[in-house]
C-alpha cells in the first residue's frame, strides 16, 4: 500500500487487522462469490496488506499458485506469518511495475487499495499486462464518497467537530473516484472493455462503545494514525464527541459498502 497523505500509517499487521483486517475479510467472501473466478488458476494479488483476501481465495477458489505482493514488509511479514500454503509467495512489489512476465496469470485481484496508488491507470495497465488472454482482472474499494464505511465516516465527522483541521484527512473527499461512476471511469481511462460493477455491503459491528473506539488507538491506517497524533487532552476531546455520536451503551452497528469490479482481458 502507498499513500501520501500525513497520517497514513502503513505498519503493524497486527493493529491493522484489528482496525480494518477482519472486515476485509468479511466483505471479500462476498466479493468471490460474485467474481466467480476458475479453479486451478494463477493469481496475482496486489496490495495483500495484512492476507485478509489471500485466505479467501486459498478457502473458495482452489488457486493453482497466488503470488500476494504488497509495498508493505511489515504487513507482508503479518501475511506471511499467518498463512502457511506452499501454493502461496509473498513478495514486496510496486503495483505500478509488476515483478512478473507478459501474459503469465489468469486472476489479478485487489482489495481496497487502489485508491492509494499513485498512478492508477498505471497500475490497471499493468494488471492487463501479466493477464493471460481471457483473464480476469478484478479489484474492489470501499465507497468512501457515498458513506459506504460507516464507522470511518462516524469517526471524521466526529474528528471535524473538535478539529476543523481534520476534515481534510477524510477518506470520503480524498478519494473521490470511489463511487460506481468514478470507478467506471477509470476502468475506460485504462482501456479496459465489458466491465462489471456491484456493490457488495456488509455490517460492521462491535459489542460496545469500547471496541468500537480501541481499533481507532491502534495507529495503523489513515484514522489510527492521525489519532495517535493528537496530544492526549484532544484525543479525549474526539473520543468524547465520538462517543456522543455513536452511542455510549450496547453495540455498536453501522454499514459498510465497496465497489467491486470484473473484467476479462482480451488476447
Amino acid at each position: 500500500m502507498t499513500s501520501k497523505a500525513a497520517h497514513d500509517a502503513w505498519s503493524v499487521g497486527q493493529n491493522y487487522e484489528h482496525y480494518m483486517g477482519r472486515w476485509s475479510r468479511k466483505i471479500s467472501i462476498g466479493f468471490l462469490n460474485w467474481i466467480e473466478p476458475p479453479t486451478d488458476a494463477d493469481w496475482l494479488e496486489i496490495g495483500c496488506g495484512t492476507g485478509a483476501l489471500t485466505s479467501s481465495v486459498l478457502q473458495r477458489c482452489a488457486p493453482k499458485s497466488i503470488l500476494a505482493t504488497d509495498a508493505s514488509p511489515d504487513f507482508l511479514g503479518h501475511a506471511r506469518d499467518r498463512i502457511d500454503d506452499p501454493c502461496v509467495t509473498f513478495k514486496t512489489a510496486d503495483a505500478q511495475e509488476l515483478p512478473l512476465g507478459d501474459a503469465t496469470v489468469d486472476v489479478v485481484t485487489s482489495a481496497l487499495v487502489l485508491n492509494f496508488i499513485p498512478d492508477k491507470t498505471a497500475a490497471l495497465y499493468e494488471m492487463q499486462r501479466v493477464l493471460r488472454p481471457g483473464g480476469m482482472l478484478t479489484f474492489y474499494v470501499w465507497d468512501y464518497p457515498g458513506g459506504g464505511m460507516g464507522f470511518i465516516d462516524a469517526f471524521w465527522n466526529a474528528a471535524a467537530a473538535v478539529d476543523p483541521e481534520a476534515t481534510k484527512l477524510n477518506e470520503a473527499d480524498r478519494f473521490g473516484f470511489c463511487t460506481e461512476q468514478g470507478v467506471r471511469a477509470l476502468c475506460a481511462d485504462a482501456g479496459l472493455q465489458g466491465v462489471e460493477i456491484s456493490a457488495i455491503d456488509i455490517v460492521t459491528e462491535f459489542a460496545d462503545f469500547e471496541a468500537f473506539w480501541k481499533p481507532f488507538t491502534m495507529g495503523a491506517g489513515p484514522a489510527p494514525g492521525y489519532c495517535a497524533s493528537l496530544s492526549a487532552d484532544r484525543r479525549g476531546a474526539l473520543k468524547s464527541r465520538l462517543q456522543a455520536d455513536v452511542g455510549a451503551g450496547g453495540p455498536v452497528a453501522l454499514s459498510a459498502r465497496a465497489w467491486a469490479v470484473k473484467a476479462r482481458v482480451q488476447g
